[in-house]
């Protein structure tokens, strides 16, 4: 399930143009605790609350 979860958040984010890696990397320097799972399913029922999720990474890597 971990593969799958990691494909649907790639797809999610790459629009966004931030890959997964960088996206999770930023949201740990946020301190944003949300597991694979979570993240996949917020992307397929939330796709604007995944938006506001990657803004928050992407600032938290501006500020590393």
């Amino acid at each position: 399930m971990r593969r799958l979860w990691i494909t649907r958040i790639n797809a999610a984010v790459r629009p966004f143009d931030i890959p997964y890696n960088r996206f999770m990397r930023g949201l740990k320097k946020a301190g944003v605790e949300l597991d694979r799972r979570m993240l996949a399913e917020t992307a397929a029922r939330s796709p604007e609350s995944l938006g506001a999720l990657v803004e928050i990474a992407k600032e938290a890597l501006r500020e590393a």
